[in-house]
């Protein structure tokens, strides 16, 4: 592969008192990621070489002074600060916290100007990011305004892709949250996702009911038979595949997503527990809907394992190759769409 073809990943680096400095160094000490991909980390070499010493890694950094300086065949970093930053692994820091977001800016700047193709998160601390500047309650929602597009959580495998149609609500206000309109919406970013993200010709959705037992015809609810049975009928009626509502304390025991190419959850917990219980560790967080592509691990900032050796790298390793095949998916989606002769004659 040309140097011109590498795909540019840009890493913002989380929580510098957790797991994501390590699950960061583990992935790209192997060589052939430098085959595959450029990375780009947004930190600072100063920190980068503190991390490299305490893991004993023999992986070399490259600063690149500006955007424009990458350099393939090299782990770049990027200086997102140039301050001394006191590391203390597994503790919870406001201040460690503003270079979590110092990181996620400047990697987020990065990727809208072009400097880099993908973005890939490594975990932060939702409670130590919050400021008068930045209130949002995680990647997701800071990501959904600075790029264009509807944001939808889908957490993904090469066999197993769940959405939400609500994800940081609490359970209490979930049933308010979720309209026909919001419906439509996620479900058609869900199917356009498909399309370009994954190379599904005709998607095939299935909905998880908001109630147990999809409300038991309105003793448990009827938030399923008012607003989600006939959203979906009429989703059915323009030529999409959706079925549901399934009651989802059976649907994944059961296999049945297995019908499915994607299942969308009404809420956080009921889409993510079976999710994590199924592909922990080799599930990706894919931010779809938005202009640009951004993927993170499936899970959080582990501080009481930080610092020890011990995090395993596997779900970042997943994130980077889904953030890869996913552009590639899209460019070459969007690039047969504007000749759609040339994809019919391939």
């Amino acid at each position: 592969m040309k140097n011109e073809e590498k795909i540019r990943v840009g890493i913002s680096i989380g929580d510098l008192n957790g797991i994501g400095s390590e699950i960061v160094i583990k992935t790209f000490e192997d060589p052939r990621m430098l085959e595959l991909c450029t990375p780009v980390i947004f930190a600072s070499t100063r920190v980068m070489n503190f991390y490299r010493k305490h893991f004993s890694s023999k992986i070399n950094f490259h600063e690149a002074k500006s955007l424009d300086k990458i350099a393939h065949g090299k782990v770049n970093v990027v200086n997102a600060w140039q301050d001394n930053v006191k590391i203390e692994f597994g503790t919870e820091d406001k201040t460690i916290g503003e270079y979590s977001i110092k990181s996620l800016e400047a990697a987020t700047d990065a990727l809208k100007k072009e400097f880099i193709d993908v973005l890939v998160t490594a975990p932060i601390h939702k409670h130590n990011i919050q400021s008068d500047t930045f209130k949002f309650p995680g990647h997701t929602d800071y990501l959904a305004q600075q790029l264009e597009g509807n944001s939808l959580m889908f957490m993904v495998t090469d066999t197993l892709k769940v959405g939400l149609l609500t994800d940081h609500v609490p359970v209490k206000d979930v049933p308010s949250h979720i309209t026909k309109d919001l419906i439509k919406q996620k479900i058609e970013t869900v199917s356009k996702s498909l399309k370009q993200d994954f190379a599904v010709s005709k998607p095939k959705i299935a909905v998880l009911a908001i109630n147990p037992h999809a409300g038991d015809n309105g003793v448990i609810g009827n938030e399923d038979d008012t607003i989600l049975k006939p959203t979906l009928e009429e989703l059915n009626g323009k030529g999409q595949i959706v079925m549901g509502p399934y009651s989802a304390d059976s649907f994944f025991g059961s296999k049945n997503y297995k019908n499915f190419d994607a299942v969308v959850a009404s809420y956080h917990d009921q889409g993510l527990i079976p999710f994590k219980t199924i592909a922990f560790g080799s599930g990706v967080n894919f931010t779809a809907g938005l202009s640009r592509v951004r993927t993170s691990p499936d899970h959080g900032t582990a501080f009481e394992i930080a610092g020890k050796g011990e995090a395993d790298a596997s779900s970042f390793l997943q994130a980077v190759y889904m953030a890869i095949k996913i552009f590639r998916n899209r460019s070459e989606y969007l690039h047969y769409s504007k000749n759609p002769l040339r994809k019919a004659s391939k």
